[in-house]
C-alpha cells in the first residue's frame, strides 16, 4: 500500500515530537530516579506515546488525566509521587493551564459566597456509600493522629481527643463546628464531653447523614456558608475545611471566628498547608476532586489572623496524613467489588490517583498538616498543649 507523501511526513513529525517530549520527561524524571518503562515498582509503563507531549505541555492536569485514561501505569503510585515531589520535578513544568489558573486566582474570588456550595455538590456529595466504605466507623474525612494507634478507627478517635483536649472542652459549653462532614466530630464532642454543638456544612448529603447520626444529642446541623454564621460560642473548631476558603477570604474567615467567639474562647484550625504562598490550586485536583480549592501558606494564615488572635500552638504532623490516605486507599480497594456497580473504572483510577498522589505528597512534605490553636486574649497561667 502506498501512502501520500504528506501523510508520511506528518507521521514522521509526530514521531519526532514524541521522541523530543519523551527525552524532556526522562530528564525531569531522572531527578527523582524514575524511569520510563523501567521494572521497579515506582517506574511508569507507557501504553500510549502521546503521554509524553501531554505531560510536558499540560503538567499535573495532563499527568492525571492520562492516568485516568490508561495511557500509563505504575505499580506503586504513592512511591512514584513521593520521588517526583521530593526531587521537585513538578517545578520543572510550567504550563498554560497553571498560568491561567494563577491569573484567575489573582483576579477572581473563586470562593465567593455564590460558589460556596460547588465543592459540596461536586466532591462531598459523590456518594455516601463510597465514603462509608473508605472512612473509619465515625466517618471522619481528615487526617488521623497515629501516635500509638494501630488502626484507622484508633487514629481518628485519637485525633478527635487531641482536638477537644487542646480546646479544653468542659461540660455545658457551646461549640461551633465549621465544616462538620458527616457529623462524626460533633457527635463525639456531644457524647464524650457533654457540650452542645452547632455544626455546618456545604454538602446536602453530609448534612442529611450528620442529622441522622446526631439524633437525640444536643447537636444542630445546618447547611450554610460560614460567612452567614451568627451567635456566640465558647469554642470553635474547623477540621479540614479551610482548604476551601481561598486566600481572598482568609481575613473574612478569621473575622467571623472572632465575631462568634467569646472573649475567653479558644479556636482550633486543622488544615492542610503549603510550603509556598500561592493564589491558585493544583489544576488536576481543582478540576476533578476539590473545585476552587487552594492550600494556605503559614504566612497567609498568620497575616490574616493578626490583630484578632494570639497564637497558642502550631502542631505539625504531616506524615500522619500519608498514613491516613493509604488506609483510605486500602479500604476503597477492599470494597471496590461492591462499589464498582455504581462507579466507573475511570472514576476508580481517578480516586486511586487522588488518594495515592496526596499520600506521596505528604510523605515528601510537599504539603503539610497543621493544627493551629488560637485565643482572643491569650491563655492565662500555665497551659501545656496536649500532644
Amino acid at each position: 500500500m502506498e501512502y501520500p507523501l504528506n501523510s508520511i511526513q506528518t507521521q514522521h513529525r509526530s514521531a519526532t515530537l514524541d521522541s523530543f517530549f519523551k527525552k524532556q520527561l526522562e530528564l525531569i524524571f531522572n531527578k527523582g530516579d524514575i524511569r520510563i518503562n523501567g521494572n521497579r515498582p515506582w517506574d511508569i509503563r507507557v501504553h500510549d506515546n502521546r503521554v509524553f507531549r501531554r505531560v510536558i505541555t499540560q503538567g499535573s492536569l495532563g499527568l492525571g488525566e492520562s492516568y485516568m485514561e490508561k495511557w500509563w501505569e505504575c505499580d506503586d503510585l504513592e512511591e512514584f509521587f513521593f520521588r517526583l515531589l521530593s526531587a521537585k520535578c513538578d517545578e520543572k513544568v510550567i504550563t498554560p493551564e497553571w498560568l491561567i489558573g494563577r491569573l484567575i486566582g489573582k483576579t477572581c474570588n473563586l470562593q465567593h459566597p455564590s460558589r460556596a456550595f460547588q465543592v459540596g455538590e461536586h466532591h462531598y456529595n459523590t456518594g455516601n456509600d463510597l465514603f462509608a466504605c473508605m472512612l473509619d466507623k465515625q466517618m471522619i474525612y481528615s487526617c488521623g493522629y497515629w501516635k500509638e494507634a494501630d488502626s484507622l478507627d484508633e487514629a481518628q478517635e485519637k485525633k478527635l481527643r487531641l482536638v477537644f483536649d487542646k480546646l479544653c472542652l468542659r461540660e455545658g459549653m457551646k461549640v461551633l463546628d465549621i465544616g462538620c462532614g458527616w457529623g462524626g466530630a460533633a457527635r463525639f464532642a456531644a457524647e464524650q464531653y457533654n457540650v452542645s454543638v452547632t455544626a455546618i456544612t456545604v454538602s446536602s448529603e453530609q448534612a442529611e447523614v450528620a442529622r441522622e447520626r446526631c439524633a437525640g444529642l444536643p447537636v444542630t446541623v445546618a447547611l450554610c456558608d460560614y460567612r452567614t454564621l451568627q451567635g456566640m460560642f465558647d469554642r470553635i473548631y474547623s477540621i479540614g475545611m479551610f482548604e476551601h476558603v481561598g486566600y481572598k477570604n482568609y481575613r473574612t474567615y478569621f473575622e467571623v471566628i472572632s465575631r462568634c467567639l467569646e472573649p475567653d474562647g479558644l479556636s482550633l484550625l486543622h488544615t492542610i498547608g503549603g510550603n509556598t504562598t500561592t493564589t491558585n490550586g493544583d489544576p488536576w485536583s481543582c478540576k476533578y476532586i476539590f473545585p476552587n480549592s487552594m492550600l494556605p501558606s503559614a504566612s497567609q494564615i498568620t497575616q490574616n489572623y493578626e490583630g484578632l488572635f494570639k497564637l497558642e500552638d502550631w502542631h505539625v504532623f504531616s506524615h500522619d496524613y500519608s498514613l491516613t490516605l493509604k488506609a483510605w486507599h486500602e479500604n476503597v480497594e477492599k470494597h471496590w467489588q461492591t462499589l464498582q456497580s455504581r462507579y466507573t473504572e475511570t472514576f476508580h483510577r481517578m480516586w486511586q490517583y487522588y488518594l495515592l498522589s496526596f499520600s506521596g505528597a505528604f510523605r515528601a512534605r510537599s504539603i503539610e498538616l497543621w493544627q493551629i490553636l488560637l485565643s482572643k486574649q491569650g491563655v492565662r497561667g500555665e497551659y501545656r498543649v496536649p500532644r
